[in-house]
C-alpha cells in the first residue's frame, strides 16, 4: 500500500468521525409529511426506465453507515462530478428539461441518476438512495442526491466534493423520493432553513 493511499484512507475516516460528529449535533434525519407529485422529468424518466423505479421491496431502515460505505459514498460522488461536465438540458437535447443518465454532460439531475445507479451497483439499497428536490439561496430549483443512513440524511451534491449532512447545507429542501417506492415522492418538513417559494 502505497503513502497515497494511506492517506487517502486518513482523510476519509477523518471525514467519516466528523459525520458523525454532525450527525449528533443537527436534525440528522429529514421528516416527511406525505405524498405529493413527483417532477415531471422523473415521471417521464419512470415511464421509459421503470426498473429504476418501482418498489422497494429491500427497505430494511437506513444504512448502517460504516467506513467502507463512507468511502464509497466520498469515491462515487467524487467520480461522477468528475466525469461529467455540466450542460444544461436546453444544450444537450434542445428541450426544458429531460432526465437521463449522464455519459460525459448533463444537468443536476443526470448527476443524480447516475450516482445512485452507481451506488445501487455497489449494493446500496434504492430506499437509503433518494432522489430530492431543493431550493437554492437565490431561489433556483436544483435537484441532489440524500443517502439516508443510521448516522443522517447525507447530500451528494454536483457543486461540491464534499459530501454534507442535510442540514449543514444552504438549501430548502422540498421534496424527495419516497423510501418505499422510488416511483413516488413525498413533503418535506424543512425546519433547518426558510421555505423561499415551492417546485413543482
Amino acid at each position: 500500500m502505497n503513502a497515497k493511499t494511506v492517506l487517502k484512507g486518513m482523510i476519509a475516516a477523518l471525514m467519516f468521525g466528523a459525520a458523525a460528529d454532525a450527525a449528533q449535533a443537527f436534525s440528522a434525519n429529514m421528516m416527511t409529511l406525505g405524498r405529493t407529485n413527483p417532477p415531471i422529468g422523473h415521471y417521464e424518466f419512470c415511464q421509459q426506465n421503470s426498473d429504476q423505479c418501482g418498489t422497494n421491496k429491500s427497505d430494511a431502515g437506513p444504512l448502517e453507515l460504516t467506513q467502507a460505505r463512507w468511502k464509497q459514498i466520498l469515491q462515487v460522488n467524487y467520480k461522477v462530478n468528475s466525469a461529467i461536465e455540466p450542460e444544461t438540458d436546453q444544450q444537450i437535447y434542445g428541450v426544458e428539461e429531460r432526465w437521463a443518465l449522464p455519459t460525459n454532460v448533463g444537468d443536476c439531475e443526470d448527476y443524480v441518476l447516475l450516482k445512485r445507479k452507481m451506488l445501487v451497483d455497489k449494493g446500496f439499497s434504492p430506499s437509503d438512495l433518494l432522489i430530492t428536490v431543493v431550493l437554492q439561496p437565490n431561489g433556483d430549483g436544483h435537484a441532489i442526491l440524500t443517502v439516508r443512513t443510521d448516522r443522517g440524511d447525507f447530500v451528494l451534491d454536483n457543486m461540491r466534493n464534499k459530501v454534507l449532512l442535510w442540514s449543514e447545507t444552504e438549501y430548502t429542501y422540498l421534496k424527495r423520493q419516497s423510501t418505499r417506492n422510488s416511483g413516488q415522492w413525498v413533503k418535506i418538513e424543512d425546519d433547518h432553513s426558510p421555505a423561499v417559494g415551492s417546485l413543482q
